[in-house]
C-alpha cells in the first residue's frame, strides 16, 4: 500500500503509473533532480526511449541505467511509435470482459431462468454447451447471476434475493427470509 502522505506518488500509484522499481533507474538526469522522479512510470520509459533516440545510447546502455530489459524497451518503443505517449502507460492484463458468459449469453440464460427459476448452475452450463458450444463452469454462471443481481438495472434475478444457497451450487441466491 502506497502511503496517502506523498500525494504525487498516491496519484500515481491509483493512475497505474506508479514505478515498482524506481531505485532501478540509474541515469543522472533522476539523481538529484526535482523535475525527473523514478518514481514516475511514464516519465521513466519515455526518458529511456529519448536517451536512444535523441542521445545516440545503444539500447544495452538506456535499459541498464533506467533499470529495464531489452524486450521491454522494443515493447515500450513499439508502443510509443504506434501510439504516442498514452502507449507508454501499462495496460492491464487479461481478459477485457467476459468472453464465455457474453451479453448473448447472459440474455439466453436470463430467458432460463425466467422460464423455469429452479433450474441449477450445472443445468444451465449444460444449456450453455448444447445451445453456444461454449463449456462454462457452473461457479462461473453463480458469479455472473449474482453480479447482475447487484446491479440497479434490470438484474438478472431479484435484488432481495442475494445469497447463495451452500447446498448444491444454487444460481438462485436465498431470499432474505432463509438467510442465516
Amino acid at each position: 500500500m502506497v502511503p496517502m502522505s506523498n500525494g504525487k506518488q498516491y496519484i500515481l500509484h491509483n493512475n497505474g503509473t506508479l514505478n515498482p522499481r524506481p531505485d532501478a533507474v540509474h541515469d543522472g538526469l533522476f539523481h538529484p533532480s526535482d523535475f525527473f522522479d523514478a518514481r514516475d512510470l511514464l516519465q521513466v520509459r519515455y526518458e529511456m526511449l529519448r536517451r536512444v533516440a535523441v542521445d545516440g545510447w545503444s539500447v544495452t546502455q538506456a535499459t541498464h541505467a533506467f533499470g529495464y530489459s531489452r524486450p521491454v524497451f522494443y515493447h515500450a518503443r513499439t508502443a510509443f511509435e504506434h501510439e504516442g505517449l498514452q502507449g507508454l502507460i501499462p495496460h492491464k492484463r487479461g481478459p477485457k470482459d467476459a468472453h464465455k458468459l457474453s451479453t448473448d449469453v447472459m440474455v439466453y440464460v436470463s430467458h432460463l431462468l425466467q422460464a423455469a427459476p429452479q433450474l441449477s448452475s450445472p443445468q444451465l452450463t449444460q444449456a450453455i454447451v448444447e445451445h453456444f458450444g461454449r463449456l462454462v463452469h457452473p461457479r462461473s454462471i453463480v458469479q455472473v447471476v449474482v453480479r447482475y443481481a447487484t446491479r440497479e438495472t434490470e438484474p438478472l434475478v431479484s435484488r432481495t434475493q442475494r445469497r447463495l444457497v451452500s447446498s448444491g451450487d444454487s444460481v438462485h441466491p436465498r431470499p432474505a427470509s432463509q438467510a442465516t
